[in-house]
């Protein structure tokens, strides 16, 4: 994904954004699916989709997805990682705001971890455009979480310090504008869920994780992040040498009806 506001271009490290950024956990998908979204058979289109962790792990449980990102190198690794489980999502080089999509072709749409990046208003009313009646839009997000002393904490000052322009730390993990978005071009029944969990780094996964970042290998040259890496390095093996790390992350999403239940 690229932010032509700020000069991030997540192709730039799309290696390390392959192996070292985890996907959305197996409990997520289980919530999504006692509500209704991610059943088989179920056509479903993922805005953004990166690296393809939301849409595989659909495609993995059944659904037909259509996964759209404007980084062509992105895609190239979602390819490589389906074959890993074998299995199979329609990749395509378009924009969340247009897709390229006819209307009312799917039964869900979905957004993770890059809701944030799209002109929102726009992305928010194409995505009721391809929704079928009665249709979802989950906009999802799985945070590292910053708190005192933390490992994150530590990242994020860190980060700063090489990169001050970087506009992400201290997140709480939670999006209460994006309710707003989906209100305003047309979404009702809105819900959220969230929860916390501990995922398990090593050292090395976790400097590849940070690179995998808005604020490093996004938008930092090669050099920028080689000087970056080696200092993260040093921090962690002098501050937080237990291995593996656990960090602390929260998942949050919004789902909404492309129509209120109560016109049904």
């Amino acid at each position: 994904m690229v932010d032509n506001n700020s000069k991030v271009d997540f192709g730039l490290t799309a290696d390390d954004y392959a192996k070292h950024r985890a996907g959305f956990p197996d409990s997520f998908f289980d919530r999504l699916a006692a509500r209704g979204v991610g059943w088989p058979g179920q056509v479903i289109v993922d805005l953004g989709t990166g690296t393809g962790t939301l849409a595989r792990g659909f495609a993995q449980r059944g659904c037909a997805v259509i996964a759209i990102d404007p980084a062509e190198a992105m895609l190239e690794q979602a390819r490589h990682l389906d074959k890993d489980v074998d299995v199979r999502v329609d990749y395509r080089v378009a924009t969340a705001e247009n897709t390229g999509l006819p209307d009312g072709c799917a039964d869900v749409v979905t957004a993770g971890q890059c809701w944030h990046w799209f002109d929102r208003q726009a992305a928010a009313r194409e995505a009721r455009r391809v929704l079928r009646p009665h249709g979802v839009a989950v906009i999802a997000h799985f945070d590292w979480i910053p708190l005192i002393d933390n490992v994150v904490e530590a990242t994020e000052k860190l980060i700063l310090t090489h990169n001050p322009d970087w506009k992400l730390a201290g997140g709480s993990g939670l999006y209460p504008l994006w309710l707003r978005d989906l209100g305003e071009a047309g979404f009702r029944g809105i819900e959220t869920f969230s929860y916390d969990l501990d995922v398990p780094y090593s050292h090395e996964d976790w400097c590849g994780r940070i690179r995998a970042s808005a604020g490093v290998g996004a938008s930092m040259t090669p050099q920028q992040v080689e000087v970056f890496d080696h200092d993260l390095k040093t921090l962690l093996q002098r501050s937080f040498p237990e291995q593996p790390l656990r960090v602390h992350h929260r998942i949050f999403a919004v789902i909404a009806r492309s129509r209120h239940p109560g016109s049904w």
